[in-house]
């Protein structure tokens, strides 16, 4: 993923309000609840591209039920989805939003440009 314009006005609402005073190994659970907070569930997605993690391929579209559970997203952000009557749990960042809320693209990419800079959990 190529590492996007340095962007400071998300940047400062990541660090007040995604990681806040979160050390190393608190980073993973901070995002975890900012995610959970403000995207609204359910959404409509499209896969941004394949991974090796994921049975997803580009351009493919699922329902976005909510975030993996906690102890799966030490150390990527994971989210359950629907994909031929399974649940099963993604990466976020292969996701993008369809039609989705203000509140869930802004948190969507708050966590694409924590991705993009090569910030890691």
């Amino acid at each position: 993923m190529k590492r996007p314009k340095r962007d400071p006005e998300r940047e400062d609402r990541i660090h007040n309000e995604a990681i806040v005073d979160a050390g190393p190994e608190e980073q993973a659970m901070s995002w975890y609840y900012y995610l959970e907070n403000k995207i609204r569930f359910p959404v409509r997605a499209r896969c941004l591209a394949a991974r090796a993690v994921s049975p997803l391929t580009k351009g493919e579209t699922v329902e976005v039920l909510r975030m993996a559970a906690e102890d799966v997203c030490e150390h990527d952000m994971l989210v359950q989805i629907r994909l031929q009557g399974r649940k099963m749990a993604v990466p976020l960042s292969q996701l993008e939003a369809i039609g989705a809320d203000e509140s869930t693209q802004e948190a969507i990419g708050d966590w694409h440009y924590w991705v993009a800079q090569g910030c890691i959990l």
